[in-house]
């Protein structure tokens, strides 16, 4: 019962870490720029970390947790919005 609980919990954030990135997105930048192949990545991403607990349970659901909030930011760098505020910001 316990690891079905941890993996679970883990399920849930990182859909809500998905569904953050998701708004985020939506709110910065236009339908026509969403980054659909993106957000396909984090949801791909997602479900290969939590079948990697359900596996193997020894793995900490902190450390995966942490693991995939790095992925999120990592995916969110290479977004046109946020690609477009950092040359904004260089130049």
């Amino acid at each position: 019962m316990k690891k079905t609980v941890k993996t679970l919990g883990l399920a849930v954030f990182v859909v809500l870490m998905t569904s953050t990135f998701g708004f985020a997105e939506y709110a910065t930048a236009s339908v026509s720029e969403f980054p659909y192949f993106q957000l396909g990545c984090l949801i791909v991403g997602g479900m290969t970390i939590v079948s990697l607990k359900q596996k193997y349970q020894k793995i900490y659901t902190g450390e995966l947790m942490g693991v995939f909030t790095m992925y999120t930011i990592l995916v969110a760098l290479f977004t046109a919005p946020v690609f477009n505020a950092i040359k904004n910001l260089v130049s």
